[in-house]
């Protein structure tokens, strides 16, 4: 069971205060809904990091029309069932603005419930294409979708790998096999066949048997859309077997942990994720107050920031805190935000541009030559 915190924003990361009472009729809550047990904690700590910077510079300025953010923040540790629990205490709640959710399981399971309860629901970290292919008018993203990350991997496999003996891995989660499959159909049409295309079952004993099977069969490149846990385990335990392919991840290895876990190894990995926000002189604001903190604004962060940034100046645009209203504006508005001047589609998708080709170096992740 979820546990209800409400969380008043006075500085980034502390002088937050708690309080278990509904808000002030001043205040508006708005849902924070992150993985904070599970795999993907350093993800939703990202996120949440972002959510609250925004929160607080938000408020700092008028709040979202003219009332204060009270973040109401819940786990829902990256499980279908448990986001749809997220959501219906939203719901009972009468939370109308919601971030999250960071897994694409979550945010498709729990986007139901907003959808049919006209809650506003932007994401920060869920690519699945599906999340917003079904068009609901209250369903946002401000990251990239699988297939656009699909086609970016295809490109770079059949144009720097194309004579090489190619692996495409899943491990059986719903994100790993979308993001699989799309990478495959893409390199397919460019004319471009792997050599193997597997799912395994994650562990330390299928990992060894799965690194001795790859390094059997001459494996030159490994791509493999697991989570940073999972990645940067099989990556170690493959160079500790004397397999040392090219690897190739994707967003989802976007966090320090991946490094840490594969240690040296880790050196040369690739990996698409989201253009680096924290380059782009919009950001540079918000980078410098993270750092001020002594926090590094990596990964999702800034993301997690954008996604309450458009709420906020979507509300105060159209001078009201509905969520229908505040729908229709950001389908309708562009917004001057930390990921530059952006606007959503009738989808619900983000007009920022997409993903780039980044490398592993000394556990640090960089644009790739060549992108």
């Amino acid at each position: 069971m979820t546990v209800r915190r409400l969380l008043v924003l006075g500085t980034l990361l502390a002088g937050f205060a708690l309080s278990g009472a509904a808000p002030a009729a001043a205040d508006i809550t708005v849902g924070v809904a992150v993985p904070r047990t599970g795999p993907y904690v350093a993800v939703g700590e990202q996120v949440l990091r972002g959510v609250q910077a925004a929160a607080r510079d938000a408020n700092a300025k008028g709040g979202l029309d003219g009332q204060t953010i009270v973040l109401d923040v819940q786990d829902d540790s990256c499980d279908s069932n448990q986001a749809v629990a997220v959501a219906n205490h939203y719901v009972q709640a009468d939370v109308r603005l919601v971030v999250g959710h960071v897994c694409s399981n979550a945010s498709l399971a729990a986007s139901e419930v907003y959808a049919a309860h006209g809650i506003v629901m932007i994401t920060a970290a869920s690519v699945a294409a599906k999340l917003t292919d079904r068009s609901f008018p209250t369903i946002f993203r401000v990251c990239g979708r699988d297939d656009d990350q699909g086609k970016l991997s295809a490109a770079i496999l059949a144009e720097r790998f194309r004579d090489r003996k190619i692996a495409i891995l899943n491990d059986l989660s719903p994100a790993s096999r979308q993001l699989a499959a799309a990478t495959k159909d893409n390199l397919n049409r460019i004319g471009v066949n792997e050599a193997l295309f597997t799912a395994f079952q994650a562990s330390d004993a299928d990992d060894a048997a799965l690194a001795d099977r790859l390094k059997a069969a001459g494996i030159d490149v490994v791509y493999y859309g697991g989570d940073a846990q999972e990645m940067g385990r099989l990556v170690r335990i493959s160079a500790e077997r004397g397999f040392r392919p090219q690897w190739f991840g994707t967003s989802a290895i976007a966090t320090p942990d991946f490094a840490k876990i594969a240690g040296g190894a880790s050196n040369g990995v690739l990996m698409t994720f989201y253009l680096d926000p924290s380059r782009k002189p919009e950001a540079q604001g918000v980078v410098a107050a993270f750092k001020g903190q002594g926090v590094e604004a990596d990964g999702s962060m800034i993301y997690g920031y954008a996604a309450l940034q458009v709420l906020v100046a979507a509300a105060n645009f159209a001078r009201s805190t509905d969520p229908a209203v505040i729908a229709k504006t950001l389908h309708a508005e562009r917004f001057d935000t930390v990921l530059g001047t952006v606007g959503f589609d009738a989808k619900g998708d983000i007009t920022a541009q997409g993903y780039v080709l980044y490398v592993w170096r000394d556990g640090i992740f960089t644009p790739a030559k060549g992108n």
